[in-house]
């Protein structure tokens, strides 16, 4: 009698592992068991990454997360559970740009020239300036990332764009970090960075100063990317800040705490800028031993 041609494969397993089939059945569908058990804790797990992180994570950084754990699976059983539950990284809006780069200052060489890789921190910074709305008005946010771990090492707000908004974060991040004379600063042909009072800050700290081409965003990459990732992940998904103060508040949680401190980075190996950082000094430290 001819075979049923659905059948096959299982009784070719049996023959296989020399066993009846009826206990091959039986193991196919303990196997079965185990194997939903395991997406069933699976999901609890990756629901919990996804909640603690703002919902702003999709399947990489989340087996990322789940990696670190030391759990070992991968992004597309994570991305199919996902699905099955319906959880999504929230997507990206567009932002306008504040450069105002329409003045007769002086404008320093692109001395980065788009090369951003960089093997030990304070070595280069990149700085940009952005706006987030609130029902008060305005608030205008300056950062400075460390190009070597995407940390954020100063940042400072203000309800007008002027040239202290760039000059305050720069003096936060020279306390914070205390690098060395060379560092490279990087940043647009804005305006404030362009001023007098900027330019002697950075010659008083030693540091050179290097600025995009004309209407490149490209050339600041990073700090695009961040500043995208930032209103994604803080402000579009909420209600507008009632106040600047609500606003300030939010942007320090979410810029100290949460992408300092543990939002997952893919540029660095799917851990968080104090963990790169501080893996490096350990690993500095051993070799300088």
């Amino acid at each position: 009698m001819k075979q049923h041609s659905s059948e096959f494969p299982v009784v070719k397993m049996a023959e296989v592992l020399k066993v009846s089939r009826s206990g091959y059945y039986d193991w196919l569908k303990g196997r079965e068991g185990k194997r939903k058990k395991e997406n069933r804790e699976l999901k609890v797990e990756i629901a919990r990454i996804h909640r603690e992180n703002k919902e702003v994570y999709g399947s990489p950084r989340i087996t990322g997360v789940l990696r670190n754990e030391g759990r070992t699976v991968s992004i597309t059983r994570v991305a199919r559970l996902m699905k099955e539950e319906g959880l999504r990284a929230k997507t990206k809006k567009a932002y306008k740009a504040t450069t105002d780069s329409k003045h007769n200052k002086k404008i320093s060489p692109n001395l980065l020239e788009r090369d951003f890789t960089v093997y030990r921190p304070n070595q280069v910074w990149v700085s940009d300036i952005t706006y987030i709305a609130t029902k008060e008005g305005w608030l205008y946010l300056c950062v400075i990332i460390d190009l070597f771990s995407r940390m954020v090492v100063g940042w400072t707000v203000d309800r007008t764009l002027n040239r202290s908004l760039v000059i305050n974060a720069l003096k936060r991040a020279y306390f914070r970090r205390r690098p060395g004379p060379g560092l490279l600063f990087h940043s647009d042909r804005g305006s404030q960075y362009c001023s007098d009072d900027f330019r002697k800050v950075l010659k008083q700290y030693k540091m050179i100063q290097s600025m995009s081409r004309k209407g490149d965003c490209w050339d600041n990459a990073p700090s695009e990317s961040f500043f995208g990732t930032l209103k994604n992940e803080a402000i579009y998904y909420r209600p507008m800040y009632e106040t600047r103060a609500e606003g300030k508040n939010c942007l320090f949680e979410h810029i100290e705490l949460f992408y300092n401190g543990r939002r997952l980075h893919s540029t660095l190996g799917q851990v968080s800028p104090l963990t790169f950082e501080k893996r490096w000094r350990e690993q500095y430290e051993r070799s300088a031993a």
